[in-house]
């Protein structure tokens, strides 16, 4: 008793006296810390290797309109050169996993930058078809492993307060290159057809060498430094990037805990098996035989990814112009400027995106964005199958198209875009998250080259219009799939991040017993003992 009464004379101690609700004492609001400037700029340029995927689909969709001309390819060619980066990349991804268990994720954000820059030059000089191909499966390796990286680095130096702000920017900075990529398409296309497109594509490599550059100086992931026993240099960049010394003290025991180090062990260097710090077994135990948490993980990051893409958003992006075309714009430069408008319009509410994440939380912001995308894609193919059948042009149904497109992209912005990401580099656990990881973008980059690569063909079988219901369709199935299978992440830390898994229908009995374990923790020892939910202080009981 004298000990409580000290408690609540104290007010440094975080006590909540007996007569107050434990809810109330985990619900309640506390103070957000000031941002992590370090964590926060160590994000942005991790996450601007992501420009380069993004540039180069956004240049795509207007080269493609001059290399079709030149080199005399016919629908399929083309679909095939705009989607085939998209499976090159499967393979960058697949690589980047191991390379970055054995490097590290920060030399391995340089080697992405080098291949595109390769890349970039070879696609600029390309003289056939042949050499314009190969080119891109350069570029594509330097993609997946770009893609791979960015997301795993950002979510492993942020502290849990900003995780879903930070580990936002790749998708940021995708939005921001396919911008880029669509005003150098308007800029370049004033120059001879034969030399706009090689300016387009081969101006790539100028980022790519910047951000090379810019990624040395940055640290390396804490995560990456336990799991090969340099503990010392771990706690230094935990300390940087953490909200409190306290909270980088926790983040270093979670994260030697799941490396399998005892937590009194507290040297600067210690053993860490070579199975444990590269990555040994990671596939077979993500694939062959895991346990129902990593089971359900797995299926939730391929789900997120699958459907990310699977609602056709890449094919909006990429051929933009032809969708206007369809809708009834016929001007070149109208068609280009028009193509400009959803790239601003994406980035835009992409940055919108990045300030809900850790208010919002995860789960009301998806929900709500695919609901939107529903709407848009279903309006849209309506639009242009009004168009279609119709001798005479119709400018509320071209209103309607260009309309639509702005708000699926919007809609997709706000939400599904970069909480795919967000949402697969929090929940695997640490030695699983690199391989985990490029499962995911491995999944997210087959299924655009197989929307990308069909969407022409597509549009032919079953109209331009079919095309959209159909994508309207799997949009729906992917609300119902999040729906079921996707807790809220809001405010967990990533070592912990397993509690809520393991059974793809019943979390939400696990999320109601911990709630149940906090309220009865709390009235056990006058609130005192209550369970963390969140190191921000801002967790919030109804969106576990």
């Amino acid at each position: 008793m004298m000990a409580e009464h000290k408690a609540m004379a104290d007010p440094n101690l975080n006590v909540v006296p007996p007569e107050k609700s434990p809810v109330e004492d985990v619900e309640a609001p506390k103070k957000r810390p000031p941002r992590n400037k370090y964590a926060f700029a160590c994000a942005i340029l991790a996450s601007m290797t992501s420009i380069l995927l993004g540039y180069d689909i956004g240049v795509m969709s207007g080269a493609a309109i001059y290399i079709k001309k030149e080199f005399h390819l016919n629908s399929v060619e083309v679909e095939v050169l705009v989607g085939i980066i998209n499976l090159y990349s499967l393979l960058g991804s697949a690589v980047a996993g191991r390379t970055s268990d054995w490097v590290g994720r920060r030399y391995t954000m340089v080697i992405a930058g080098a291949i595109f820059f390769v890349g970039a030059i070879l696609m600029g000089f390309a003289t056939n078809y042949a050499f314009l191909m190969f080119g891109r499966f350069v570029a594509g390796i330097g993609v997946g492993y770009a893609l791979m990286i960015a997301p795993v680095y950002t979510a492993e130096v942020s502290p849990a307060s900003a995780r879903g702000f930070l580990t936002s920017f790749p998708e940021v900075f995708i939005n921001s290159g396919l911008l880029l990529g669509y005003i150098s398409n308007y800029a370049f296309s004033k120059l001879p057809a034969n030399l706009g497109w090689r300016f387009m594509l081969g101006v790539g490599a100028v980022p790519s060498v910047l951000l090379a550059a810019g990624v040395l100086a940055m640290p390396e992931s804490p995560r990456w430094l336990v799991m090969q026993g340099r503990l010392g240099d771990a706690k230094r960049v935990l300390q940087r990037t953490s909200d409190s010394s306290e909270e980088a003290d926790l983040r270093l025991a979670d994260i030697k805990s799941a490396a399998g180090i005892p937590d009194d062990c507290n040297d600067d260097v210690v053993t860490v098996t070579r199975k444990k710090s590269h990555g040994e077994g990671v596939w077979r135990e993500l694939l062959l035989h895991p346990t129902p948490v990593v089971r359900h993980v797995l299926i939730a990051a391929v789900g997120i990814h699958f459907f990310q893409q699977a609602s056709g958003i890449d094919a909006v992006v990429l051929y933009s112009p032809t969708i206007f075309e369809k809708a009834g714009v016929t001007s070149s430069d109208h068609k280009l400027l028009a193509t400009i408008a959803v790239g601003f319009c994406k980035t835009i509410f992409i940055l919108v995106s990045t300030f809900f994440l850790d208010r919002v939380g995860r789960r009301p912001l998806l929900l709500t964005s695919v609901a939107g995308m529903i709407l848009s894609l279903t309006a849209l193919g309506c639009g242009l199958t009004v168009i279609d059948h119709s001798s005479q042009k119709l400018m509320w149904a071209i209103g309607l198209c260009i309309a639509m497109t702005l708000t699926f992209v919007a809609s997709f912005s706000i939400g599904l875009g970069p909480i795919a990401w967000v949402y697969t580099s929090e929940i695997f656990p640490l030695r699983l998250r690199a391989q985990g990881a490029s499962i995911g973008v491995g999944v997210n980059r087959a299924t655009s080259g197989l929307i990308t690569m069909t969407f022409l063909s597509l549009s032919k079988g079953i109209t331009i219009g079919g095309a959209f219901f159909l994508y309207a369709a799997v949009a729906a199935i992917a609300w119902a799939f999040f729906f079921t299978v996707l807790p809220e992440t809001q405010g967990r830390t990533l070592e912990d991040m397993q509690v809520l898994f393991g059974s793809l229908t019943g979390w939400r009995a696990v999320a109601r017993k911990l709630r149940t374990e906090v309220v009865e923790d709390g009235k056990r020892d006058g609130g005192r003992g209550h369970v963390q939910l969140a190191t921000n202080g801002r967790a919030d009981l109804n969106q576990i």
